[in-house]
């Protein structure tokens, strides 16, 4: 099932993106049966069958992401403020990008590129690791900045690591990006000056149990910390990922819908770089939506032979999001043709621009993403996301799970439930 790109009009495409996200949906709607067919459903039918908030969250991305942009504007002097600490006193910085979950996942997707652009140290860490171990993570001397994402804010984590960092490093500067202007992270530090705070757009605040709309937002904003010279660069990679992104909706999904109902039991996803941390998404929009019933995990391609490749059987689902560096890519290129040598894994879904036709088997998905904005990977992982996002979601619903909230059993929450911080004397 190869997906050669159709070359739909960009300009249609950007045409529909620039009204309301009804108007937005009714042209998905439109052009994908699959999706249709369940917008059209009426609302107690959407509520019941529990996908309502879900699918819209979805779907509505590619129209927040140039929303996003557009707003940022107005937070420049917020996120000028904390890039100001990083380089005011003349020596080398460090920036943390933590959060817990898919959000963590988001600060994977901008430590590569924030790095090369900033001659600064940058690396994501677990909320939680930042509240068990500091001392691995915070540099001995130099400034530092710490910019925690969360969707609302409200989980214990959220405002435990900055309440922590307060403490203990009194010297660190924070940032906050969130999608909730009522959350206890945008609420609790208006009177310190070492913590700025940016709130995103209502929308983008999730009603559904997983992050759709908020992962790819919060890390669409965090892209400008690298791009604060550029700004018209910066609205402009958002307007190309949102036409992508649009194209992906209106023209591969039904394929993946058609994938997502196969008879496979596990999935892995691989990605290099920035992309690494898409990849770490999407399998754990898999696990969530799933209920535990698909077991994923994610890896490098590189990483992939050292053990893990064990796991690929006749029966897995392989999602390949594939680079634009073409060292990279000749080693990820290497890789999936070993896979396919070896036969393993029942199909694959292969997300890159410009890719040889002979990479993809009979049965594969190909989603040629050759007007990925700036032919680079920065803007990559909102794409790969929504893809993922659209595998696990027609996953959860050919199980018969409610994707708004898919763990019956309250195993997993939209918010992690309370348990105790434990502070440091």
């Amino acid at each position: 099932m190869k997906q050669p790109a159709s070359g739909r009009d960009t300009t249609e495409i950007g045409a529909n993106l620039q009204g309301s996200v009804d108007g937005w949906l009714a042209s998905v709607l439109s052009h994908s049966a699959e999706i249709g067919q369940l917008l059209r459903a009426p609302r107690d039918e959407q509520e019941r069958r529990g996908y309502r908030h879900t699918l819209r969250e979805i779907c509505q991305q590619p129209l927040t992401w140039m929303e996003t942009a557009a707003g940022m504007d107005a937070r420049l002097p917020v996120l000028e403020g904390a890039l100001r600490h990083l380089k005011g006193s003349g020596n080398s910085g460090t920036m943390i990008l933590t959060g817990s979950g898919s959000s963590v996942y988001a600060g994977e997707c901008l430590a590569p590129a924030l790095q090369a652009v900033l001659g600064l140290s940058v690396r994501a860490v677990p909320g939680g690791e930042v509240l068990t171990h500091p001392e691995g993570y915070f540099p001995s001397a130099g400034p530092c900045l710490l910019v925690s994402f969360a969707r609302s804010g409200n989980s214990p984590e959220s405002c435990g690591v900055i309440d922590s960092v307060l403490d203990n490093a009194p010297e660190c500067r924070h940032l906050v990006i969130t999608c909730n202007r009522q959350g206890r992270l945008a609420t609790s530090y208006g009177n310190d000056p070492r913590v700025g705070t940016i709130v995103l757009d209502d929308k983008t605040c999730d009603r559904s149990l997983v992050m759709t709309s908020s992962f790819t937002n919060m890390v669409l904003a965090g892209r400008l910390l690298g791009m604060m010279d550029d700004r018209e660069e910066y609205r402009a990679s958002a307007q190309g990922a949102a036409q992508l992104g649009g194209r992906v909706l209106m023209e591969h999904a039904d394929a993946l819908a058609a994938v997502a109902r196969g008879p496979y039991r596990s999935a892995v996803y691989l990605g290099s770089g920035c992309r690494y941390g898409s990849a770490r998404e999407g399998a754990l929009k898999m696990l969530e939506m799933t209920g535990g019933q698909v077991k994923t995990f994610a890896e490098t391609y590189l990483g992939l032979r050292h053990g893990p490749m064990c796991a690929i059987d006749e029966s897995a689902l392989v999602v390949c999001f594939l680079a634009t560096d073409p060292i990279a890519r000749a080693y990820e290129m290497d890789l999936v043709a070993e896979l396919n040598r070896k036969k393993l894994g029942a199909r694959k879904v292969l997300v890159g621009r410009d890719l040889p036709a002979d990479l993809a088997a009979t049965d594969d998905v190909v989603i040629d993403a050759a007007d990925l904005p700036g032919g680079s990977d920065e803007s990559a992982p909102l794409v790969d996301a929504l893809v993922g996002q659209l595998l696990a979601f027609f996953r959860c619903m050919s199980f018969g799970l409610r994707p708004d909230m898919p763990s019956d059993d309250g195993v997993i929450n939209r918010v992690v439930e309370d348990f105790a911080i434990h502070r440091r004397s």
